[in-house]
C-alpha cells in the first residue's frame, strides 16, 4: 500500500484564515488554526499547544490590514484583553511577539510532537468502540500538554477518506462478517483513501521542519515527509491502546481488537499485539 499522492498539485497552497485561543476543561489551553487550501473546500485545522508555534500565513501582512483585523483573525502576539488596540507589543514579557518555531535546530527531546489526525465522527463524538480514534486524539493532547508544545493537524478525511455515509455502509458490511479493509474494497474504495500533502503544507506554514510523529502507520511517516522531504520525521512515537498496555480508561472490546489486528496484519501498522 502506498500513500495517495493524487491530491498533491504542483503548487499546493494553504492559508491560515483564523486562530483562536481555546481554554480546555483540564485547565490548559490550545490555539485552533483554521486553514483554507487550493484543492478542496474543507476547513482543515491545526490544534496548536503552546504559543511559540506560529502560522506564517496568518501573521503575514494582508491587503487592507488594520490592527483590529489582525487581532480579530488571531494575528496578534501575547494575549488579547479588553481595550487592547494593537496586534503586537514591544514589551519583553508574556505579551511580547512570538516567533515561528525553529524545531530543526533543537535537541531531539525538544522537537515537537505532531499527530496527523483524520476526522472520525463515530470515534470522537458517538462513543464508538469500533476504533480507537477518539482515544488517540485524547492521548496526543495529553502528551502535548505535558510537553507544553505540539500540533494536532486535524484533516477532514472521515472514514479513511471515503466519507461518513460510505463509512457507515462499511460498518454494516463488517457486521456481515468482513474486516475493515474488505468492507472498503467491497464498496469499491481503497483500503485507505487518505492523502497527507495538506498536512505537510500546514506543518511548513507552522515553521515545523522536524517533528516527532505520533503514529503506528509507517505509510503516514513517508507521506508526511513529503515528496521532497519538506518535513523530517526524527522519531515515530507509537500509539498503543491503553487497554493493550493493561491500563484503564481506554476503549475496549472484541470489535476494537479485530479492527486493530486487521490494521497490523493487512495494513502494515507497527503495533505490538497484547499477550492476553
Amino acid at each position: 500500500m502506498v500513500a495517495n499522492t493524487s491530491l498533491w498539485p504542483l503548487r499546493l497552497q494553504v492559508k491560515c484564515e483564523v486562530r483562536a485561543r481555546i481554554p480546555m476543561n483540564n485547565g490548559g489551553e490550545i490555539f485552533i488554526h483554521l486553514y483554507s487550501n487550493n484543492i478542496d473546500n474543507k476547513e482543515h485545522l491545526a490544534i496548536v499547544f503552546g504559543e511559540l508555534i506560529r502560522s506564517r500565513s496568518l501573521d503575514a501582512p494582508r491587503e487592507d490590514d488594520t490592527e483590529w483585523s489582525r487581532m480579530v483573525r488571531g494575528a496578534y502576539s501575547g494575549r488579547l484583553y479588553p481595550g487592547r488596540t494593537v496586534s503586537s507589543s514591544p514589551l519583553p514579557h508574556s505579551d511580547s511577539p512570538a516567533t515561528p518555531s525553529s524545531s530543526n535546530q533543537l535537541p531531539l527531546d525538544s522537537i515537537p510532537l505532531v499527530r496527523i489526525h483524520s476526522e472520525c465522527y463515530t470515534g470522537e463524538t458517538a462513543w464508538s468502540a469500533r476504533c480507537d480514534c477518539g482515544e488517540q486524539l485524547d492521548e496526543a493532547a495529553r502528551l502535548m500538554a505535558l510537553e507544553g508544545a505540539g500540533v494536532v493537524v486535524y484533516l477532514r478525511q472521515e472514514g479513511r477518506g471515503i466519507g461518513l455515509a460510505e463509512k457507515l455502509k462499511a460498518y454494516n458490511l463488517q457486521d456481515l462478517g468482513n474486516d475493515t479493509v474488505t468492507a472498503n474494497l467491497l464498496l469499491r474504495h481503497p483500503a485507505d483513501a487518505r492523502s497527507y500533502g495538506l498536512a505537510t503544507a500546514i506543518l511548513q506554514d507552522l515553521g515545523l521542519s522536524t517533528i516527532r510523529l505520533l503514529t503506528n502507520n509507517p505509510i503516514k511517516v513517508a507521506a508526511v515527509e513529503g515528496p521532497n522531504k519538506e518535513v523530517k520525521v526524527a522519531e515515530r512515537v507509537p500509539m498503543v491502546p491503553l487497554a493493550w498496555k493493561g491500563l484503564k480508561g481506554g476503549v475496549t472490546g472484541k470489535e476494537l481488537d479485530e479492527y486493530l489486528k486487521t490494521k497490523i496484519n493487512r495494513m502494515g501498522h507497527l503495533l505490538p499485539e497484547p499477550n492476553h
